[in-house]
């Protein structure tokens, strides 16, 4: 619940399509990029671009950028523009590199010795700093602060093995890859392809989805019916333009999307034979629960964090609930394994704005009650154990306490369904400094009695670790362990924001 009022957030979301036969197609992909951006607007609410390209040689570019929501974004006058696009990549942000901006919004276009590139990136490059000073000694100068902008001006220079006047896109992508090992997922668009691109560690998600007839959409339909092919930071967006889950991007992979189909170009590997380093926060808060993550819906997945942290932190209570609704499958999954009853506690005015409300005394006093509604019926007189995401800085939790206490509640005991939070996040992900973390202050020491609950109880590393990689199928591959993590080579997640073991080096 914390992470919305502390500012921890995702960076981006990315999204692409392509239709597939003939062009000029009779596909609204202006309408499928917009709709794709709405179902990724969890990741992102800064900003909101598209660029569409009717794939002729030279191809016709046109962009869209606003500030805000996609809805405020993009007016319907506007997307009339982008009307003759057979192909297009979106964006939608929240900035962790990079001031809040218009020019800072995404795709980025730059023109190369080999026509125009569109780019669109989630992720943040942990050597932006030395990538900066390498690109300008080339004598290219950099409008934004944008790690974005700075990759399109590395796919831009000409890579050693390309020969002259012959443009090799994989050579120059492979040449980024090579550059820095994290943290991105890429959609760039050249003529009439968009090569879908995640770094070698995966450490951000990146999804393909086939669009189908609506008709076929809930049965059986061969390749022959696509439409066109999308791809997406998240798979969420696939059923609300009418598209099937197809399959991930792989660590390390480059995909080329066509109007003739998807194609694996290259799979670059990782240094030194390291386990790949998926950001396991998607699978805890940042990504919605319809998600599909190797080979696993995130809403299971986080059924199963409840379910081990009602097996490390067992309750005597009477009740199990939440506040925050992306830990409801959490909330589920220790109710059903701790054998108690789930029940709401509160009830959220979803319509309690901050710009027309002036912070007087009285409404200062009332606090959360502003926002909810307590549910005495379900609690009161009961011992009520209440799950969270979270705790951040502490300071969000605590009035909501209160607000049971106050309405009943003989105690209220926190079990939080991820470990505690101690350190910064370099690979795109917005998280206070590490003075600002409750779990580095002396506080923490006491948590309980700081936010005034009856008990506080974290889920450990490793009950996370275990609840996330316990439905991840690998198999016909003997094991193989890294010789400098001492792990498996096959399925690795990222947890240095809780360990501080980062996957590779940072340069800062």
């Amino acid at each position: 619940m914390e992470f919305e009022e502390s500012g921890i957030g995702e960076e981006c979301g990315v999204f692409g399509c392509v239709a597939a036969g003939e062009w000029p197609t009779q596909l609204e992909v202006a309408q499928i990029l917009t709709l794709g951006l709405v179902a990724l607007q969890h990741r992102g609410q800064e900003s909101a671009g598209i660029v569409a390209s009717n794939g002729s040689t030279p191809p016709t570019y046109t962009a869209l950028k606003g500030m805000g929501l996609v809805s405020t974004a993009f007016k319907s006058e506007d997307l009339l523009k982008l009307r003759h696009g057979n192909l297009g990549i979106g964006h939608t942000r929240y900035s962790t590199t990079g001031m809040s901006e218009l020019q800072n919004c995404q795709p980025f276009v730059v023109d190369t010795l080999h026509g125009k590139i569109a780019v669109a990136h989630n992720g943040e490059l942990v050597n932006a700093a030395a990538l900066r000073k390498k690109v300008m000694r080339h004598g290219v100068g950099l409008s934004t602060s944008s790690d974005s902008e700075l990759i399109t001006q590395l796919l831009a220079l000409t890579p050693p093995m390309e020969e002259v006047d012959t443009p090799d896109w994989v050579a120059r992508i492979k040449n980024l890859m090579t550059e820095t090992p994290t943290s991105y997922s890429l959609l760039v668009m050249h003529k009439d392809v968009i090569y879908a691109v995640r770094d070698p560690y995966g450490n951000r998600p990146l999804s393909i989805g086939r669009l189908v007839p609506i008709s076929k959409l809930h049965s059986g339909s061969g390749e022959g019916d696509t439409e066109g092919w999308v791809v997406s930071s998240e798979s969420c967006s696939f059923q609300s333009i009418g598209a099937k889950y197809y399959r991930e991007v792989q660590p390390g992979e480059i995909v080329q999307i066509s109007k003739h189909g998807i194609k694996s170009l290259s799979i670059v590997p990782r240094p030194e034979g390291d386990p790949p380093a998926f950001c396991i926060f998607e699978y805890v808060y940042f990504a919605r629960p319809d998600s599909i993550f190797e080979g696993q819906m995130v809403y299971t997945v986080r059924q199963r964090c409840g379910r081990q942290l009602a097996i490390e932190a067992p309750t005597e209570a009477d009740v199990v609930s939440t506040v925050p609704e992306s830990a409801t499958p959490a909330a589920l999954g220790y109710a059903q394994m701790s054998g108690l009853p789930y029940v709401e506690v509160l009830c959220k005015n979803r319509y309690v704005g901050r710009t027309f409300i002036q912070p007087n005394t009285r409404l200062r006093q009332l606090g959360v009650a502003k926002k909810f509604g307590a549910l005495t019926d379900n609690f009161a007189g009961k011992r009520v154990v209440l799950i969270d995401d979270s705790i951040v800085r502490g300071n969000t939790i605590s009035p909501i306490i209160k607000l049971l206490k106050e309405a009943g509640a003989t105690e209220v005991h926190i079990r939080v369904a991820s470990p505690p939070i101690r350190f910064p996040c370099y690979m795109g992900i917005n998280i206070p400094t590490k003075e600002e973390l409750i779990a580095n202050k002396p506080e923490f020491e006491d948590i309980a009695g700081y936010i005034g609950a009856t008990s506080v109880r974290y889920l450990s590393v490793e009950g996370l670790v275990t609840a996330v990689q316990g439905g991840i199928e690998v198999c016909g591959e003997k094991e193989q362990i890294s010789p400098r993590t001492k792990t498996s080579k096959r399925v690795g997640h990222c947890t240095a924001c809780l360990t501080g073991k980062y996957p590779v080096e940072l340069e800062w």
